[in-house]
């Protein structure tokens, strides 16, 4: 009863960790929908892609050092460090009033982010052995509410309450996240290991890895962009910031709510299958994005991209787990990296595109994104009929 309860305990830290990334993963693309931001931090459409390129630098940095520091030092290190930081980076974008002083704290919201990430779930994945998946599903679920309680929230309160004490709120609430974090008992740290580079690129030679990786590259790329920039997108539109801030909501509550669906489907649909319908899906939903303007229609499409996308990324970890399983940790470390690559990269393109022909165009990039993993998915399912005949 007593080991139970305990384990209660940390899965309780742990979703607490991983809702304070929701947040992180939410407030940049929520707040800039908000013209007052632009306005506040005095950038271009271009230097808002550049602040979440710098976002995700850090969420791939801390990836790539969070891993070994937890298997050396435990994940108490790493969670407390890791709250800290988002709230420092919280703090800092309250008193920034241009881009250069929003440029830090971006890069610190990516590391704290990027840890709380990797050591939330490596902290359930211990706790939980032979359930490690469905216990996975279920932190994932308190991500989206991190995700969908920031724009809601931004939603109400706007025009009663200026940037700078939402961003502090979010500050309190990670640095309490810490102060809790600080206060647990943690388990001790497995062994010394770390993550080679050396053994990834000898895994990227192993058949279909790298198509998955380019499929994750162009899902987590997508996710980004339609998280960072559909508040803004529909901003352009005409419609109110209010509005646009609920579109957005609608967004992340349809990718939580596709990720409680997908568990089912998996019962009737092959992981391959589930993949390319998804990437279709997001296809259908880009482009019904990209070419409307009636409010209806861009809630239509943006509700149908986020179901679409919360089976992909899991989905496509499942079926690197069932094909390489000698060298799984190995493998997800690289396809993570390739992932987070996509994740840095194209939120900042649409920036790029969108200061020099316009939000629409920048637009251009997810729904491009999405006919990739149509392709790649495509590939995929092909290489199983293959190995099958």
């Amino acid at each position: 009863m007593a080991k139970t309860s305990r384990r209660g305990v940390l899965f309780g830290g742990a979703a607490t960790g991983i809702f304070v990334f929701g947040i992180v993963m939410a407030v940049l693309g929520t707040l800039f929908g908000l013209p007052e931001m632009r306005q506040r931090l005095k950038i271009d459409l271009a230097q808002q892609g550049n602040v979440f390129l710098l976002l995700y630098v850090g969420i791939l940095l801390a990836t790539l050092v969070a891993g070994p520091v937890i298997d050396s030092m435990g994940n108490k290190v790493i969670l407390v460090a890791s709250a800290a930081l988002v709230a420092s980076g919280m703090a800092g974008f309250a008193y920034a009033h241009s881009f250069g002083q929003a440029a830090i704290p971006a890069v610190l919201l990516g590391l704290g982010g990027g840890g709380l990430n990797t050591s939330t779930n490596a902290l359930v994945s211990d706790l939980y052995g032979e359930k490690r998946g469905p216990m996975l599903n279920v932190l994932g679920i308190f991500y989206g509410i991190g995700a969908l309680g920031i724009p809601l929230l931004v939603a109400v309160i706007a025009g009663h309450f200026p940037i700078a004490p939402q961003l502090l709120i979010c500050a309190g609430l990670a640095g309490a996240c810490a102060l809790l974090f600080l206060a647990m008992q943690f388990p001790e740290a497995s062994a010394a290991q770390s993550f080679s580079w050396r053994e990834a690129l000898q895994v990227a030679r192993y058949p279909g890895v790298l198509v998955l990786g380019f499929l994750l590259f162009c899902q987590s790329g997508d996710e980004a962009s339609i998280g960072g920039w559909t508040s803004t997108f529909v901003g352009e539109t005409g419609l109110g910031a209010r509005t646009a801030t609920l579109i957005l909501a609608g967004y992340w509550a349809a990718l939580m709510v596709g990720r409680l669906l997908v568990a089912r489907l998996l019962k009737f649909v092959g992981k391959r299958q589930l993949v390319l319908g998804s990437g279709l899906g997001a296809l259908v939903g880009a482009a019904i994005l990209l070419t409307s303007r009636l409010e209806g229609m861009l809630v239509a499409g943006v509700l149908l991209i986020g179901l679409s996308y919360a089976g992909v990324f899991p989905t496509a970890l499942a079926i690197a787990g069932d094909t390489y399983r000698k060298m799984t940790g190995t493998v997800f470390g690289l396809l993570f990296a390739i992932a987070l690559v996509g994740g840095m990269s194209f939120p900042w393109a649409v920036g790029q595109i969108s200061q020099r022909l316009g939000v629409r165009y920048g637009m251009v990039v997810p729904l491009a994104g999405a006919a990739g993993i149509c392709v790649l998915a495509v590939r995929i399912l092909r290489e199983e009929k293959r190995e099958e005949s």
